[in-house]
């Protein structure tokens, strides 16, 4: 097959043909007709991620259709157009049988444990635990949008900030984290303050719901500035992108009681970032993690966009053909594009 596959870190991959992968026995192997292309593919090509063995082929936002079902596999059959949860469980865990999949003690990636979706077939281990069906109403690239960035902001949202209509919501960073968490927070009643450092961000921001929008290099202290638009700090903010600053930014612009929600990945530089601990304790503020989401958590999210209250299409700002992902993962970190970028044709 054909695939996207780097021998060494921080080193500009390459598009070659390289063997396809072997069916798991209680998995599948899946012909990718859409992947992402997201900032933790990037973190991984950097050499942040101590689970990939190299040489590796990255991606881990992919939708296709089913080509070869495992011996093992009940609940599935070749031709199921179908989505996988970034975070795959092993299904038998004491963590897995409390519902969280998504922090599974065994937890497997493709693009980060294995062989990943920037190729023409990727095999999904456990598939009755970690298989998502699509509505046939649904394209693989909107499929394939919400994987990573879109599911994971949907939980952060949903049920780690439990949002609720009329509140105040900021969000820090609006890549495609940010931007899925202004939708559905829109979505559902919310008034969001959306933060970046470039204006066409925050006009896409604005078009997918918020209703303050914060150019961070233009305010000199961007968490008081958030408590003046809200009237005395937000409910719930959300760092998205995953740095120093916009986490330190997030929890100090939290009203009392308020909740911090970390989305975005602190790694290499950004590991450690300080933390306002004076203002949780005064304030009796939460810090929560949301770290993806599980499979049998999709179908609340699709229906609503089915119901077209969230409509993820609109993040895609670009599809790029496989050859192309090379220039645009070496080139994450200058942050040159808004929006989704999609790996359509391969």
């Amino acid at each position: 097959m054909k695939a996207l596959i780097f021998e060494s870190f921080k080193q500009t991959p390459q598009v070659t043909h390289v063997p396809d992968p072997q069916i798991p026995k209680e998995g599948v192997i899946v012909e990718v007709k859409a992947t992402g292309l997201c900032r933790s593919d990037w973190h991984g090509w950097m050499g942040h991620d101590a689970d990939i063995h190299l040489p590796h082929v990255p991606g881990h936002e992919f939708a296709g259709i089913i080509q070869e079902v495992g011996k093992g596999v009940k609940n599935w059959k070749v031709g199921d157009r179908v989505t996988v949860p970034f975070v795959c469980a092993c299904g038998t865990c004491p963590t897995c049988k409390s519902g969280n999949q998504q922090i599974c003690d065994r937890q497997f990636q493709p693009g980060f444990t294995h062989w990943g979706s920037f190729a023409q077939y990727v095999a999904v281990h456990r598939a009755d635990t970690n298989l998502v069906k699509l509505p046939d109403s649904l394209g693989f690239d909107v499929a394939a949008s919400l994987g990573c960035r879109f599911a994971t902001s949907f939980r952060g949202i949903v049920a780690q900030g439990k949002v609720k209509e009329g509140q105040w919501v900021a969000i820090h960073g609006c890549g495609g984290v940010g931007l899925s968490a202004v939708m559905i927070a829109t979505a559902l009643g919310a008034k969001v303050i959306a933060v970046d450092i470039q204006e066409e961000a925050l006009t896409l921001a604005k078009q997918v719901g918020a209703v303050h929008l914060v150019n961070a290099t233009k305010i000199e202290d961007v968490a008081a500035y958030i408590q003046d638009l809200s009237q005395g700090g937000v409910q719930v903010s959300v760092d998205a992108l995953g740095s120093k600053i916009t986490c330190y930014q997030s929890i100090a612009c939290l009203a009392k009681r308020g909740k911090h929600i970390q989305i975005g990945l602190l790694a290499g530089k950004e590991a450690n970032p300080s933390i306002p601990m004076h203002l949780v304790i005064a304030k009796e503020l939460e810090i929560i993690g949301s770290h993806g989401m599980q499979a049998h958590a999709y179908p609340d999210m699709l229906q609503l966009i089915l119901a077209g209250k969230m409509n993820p299409e609109k993040l895609i700002k670009k599809r790029i053909r496989l050859e192309e992902a090379v220039s645009a993962l070496c080139q994450m970190d200058q942050f040159e594009e808004t929006g989704m970028v999609m790996i359509d044709r391969f």
